[in-house]
């Protein structure tokens, strides 16, 4: 009886590492074809680098081993963040031709536009810092250079207003530091901060420069950003013409009066409260106290200016965009 059990045991022991190897090799097959597949149909690629770049017209050191690096982190970073990146080229199909606008009139290179898309990704957006709007002003910045700023009206959410407010500002700091790679960086970080560590650490250039993180990183994720929407399809995005947000027709009219209820103002002018915010994201509050009496301009779509079919004129355009 005891020699039964024995060889039952044994019996069972191997039943069992036989169903072990089985599963084991089974696992393996089913690991190899796994593999397989990924290799097959899954890349990852690192992002091409340029042999030369400049930004605002300044020569980047891309021979500088640090500089090249810094570089591709921020390329890798923004290639490889989809659906940001994404959202950026089709905005800027409806954001750009202002931006770029005022930054002829007010004589900036155009590379600043991408300073905005840092920013804000091209949105009215509100940091945890209390900075707001396109350009991320801070409410004391913002007044300085210009821009209303109260309980019911904020021009930095005003994309022209404010994107002529960033241009003065990026030009005192430009006169400043002497380029304008180290206005950027004092853009982010602050005049007197950016000066402090110049005096400090002895030198004039922003990439020789020891910073905080967020600044060292900055300006390498403007260049990083300008190179991705200026060649989309070197960098894997393939945006067709149709799939962007466009330009929204709209008229002008004028704004007056003290305390105007804002929901009657939108339909007495043909259009929804919800569309006269989104027009004019720097109306703040659904009443306008307007204490100085002032005159403001603001857009109201067109009779057909919130529909699909007529705003995109060329909605069946499946040209792929080239450059941004």
């Amino acid at each position: 009886m005891k020699k039964l059990s024995i060889a039952a045991i044994i019996l069972a022991s191997l039943a069992i590492a036989g169903e072990a190897f089985i599963f084991a090799t089974r696992k393996q097959d089913a690991d190899e074809v796994h593999c397989r597949a990924i290799q097959a149909g899954y890349h990852i690629y690192a992002p091409p680098m340029p042999d030369t770049l400049s930004f605002c017209g300044e020569r980047v050191p891309l021979n500088l081993y640090y500089v090249r690096e810094s570089l591709d982190r921020e390329l890798v970073s923004n290639m490889y963040y989809q659906s940001s990146t994404l959202f950026y080229i089709k905005r800027a199909v409806r954001f750009f031709p202002t931006i770029e606008r005022v930054l002829r009139e007010e004589k900036v290179p155009q590379d600043l536009k991408y300073l905005c898309v840092a920013e804000s990704g091209l949105q009215c957006v509100t940091s945890s810092a209390g900075a707001v709007g396109y350009w991320q002003f801070m409410k004391t910045t913002g007044q300085k250079y210009g821009l209303e700023i109260g309980d019911d009206v904020d021009m930095r959410n005003h994309l022209e207003a404010s994107t002529r407010a960033a241009c003065r500002y990026l030009k005192d700091l430009k006169r400043r530091f002497g380029g304008w790679t180290e206005a950027a960086a004092a853009y982010n970080c602050g005049e007197n901060g950016l000066g402090r560590r110049l005096d400090a650490q002895q030198q004039s250039s922003y990439y020789d420069l020891l910073l905080n993180q967020e600044t060292q990183r900055y300006v390498f994720r403007i260049l990083a950003i300008k190179l991705i929407m200026q060649n989309p399809t070197a960098y894997g995005y393939h945006v067709r013409r149709c799939d962007t947000y466009p330009e929204l027709p709209t008229t002008e009219v004028e704004l007056t009066g003290q305390n105007v209820d804002l929901v009657q103002f939108a339909a007495d002018n043909g259009t929804s409260y919800k569309m006269l915010r989104s027009h004019n994201p720097w109306l703040t509050a659904s009443t306008l106290k307007n204490k100085s009496n002032k005159t403001y301009k603001v857009r109201i779509p067109t009779k057909k200016g919130t529909e699909y079919n007529t705003i995109i004129r060329g909605k069946h355009d499946t040209t792929v965009i080239e450059s941004i």
